[in-house]
């Protein structure tokens, strides 16, 4: 595993959602889904009622996450691409998961596992500390 991985990795451990992206009928789609980090790999738990996972499914899939709603000076995004596999999680995995919510959009949540094994990964950081704003405005 690279550095700019095992990077990818720790940030992504540091929040619990994220958004997975992927095409259906040609039209692209993203979608909110609640992930771990399992032996390497981006484990995903989405909602089944809205069929998205029929198209992620043996599918090439982004997943994404970041932290850039959060206050500080040192945000980020991460980018996982690989191919999507049903996943099946162990009862540990399903306590690390937590409690899922009770409806999707008026619908009762119902789950749905996948797994991403990452093919490529990127991370971006963006730098708000105070020293870099006056390096900038010299």
């Amino acid at each position: 595993m690279s550095t700019e991985e095992r990077r990818a990795i720790a940030l992504l451990r540091r929040v619990p959602y994220g958004r997975i992206a992927t095409s259906m009928r040609a039209l692209p789609f993203v979608a909110p889904a609640r992930h771990l980090v399992v032996d390497d790999r981006v484990v995903l738990r989405i909602h089944a009622g809205l069929g998205y996972h029929h198209a992620c499914l043996g599918s090439v899939v982004a997943y994404g996450a970041d932290n850039l709603g959060a206050d500080g000076e040192d945000l980020w995004s991460v980018q996982f691409t690989g191919t999507a596999e049903p996943f099946h999680p162990t009862p540990d995995e399903l306590e690390r998961f937590g409690p899922a919510p009770r409806h999707v959009d008026g619908e009762p949540f119902e789950p749905v596992y996948l797994r991403i094994e990452p093919q490529f990964v990127t991370v971006h950081s963006l730098d708000y500390s105070t020293e870099r704003h006056l390096r900038h405005a010299a």
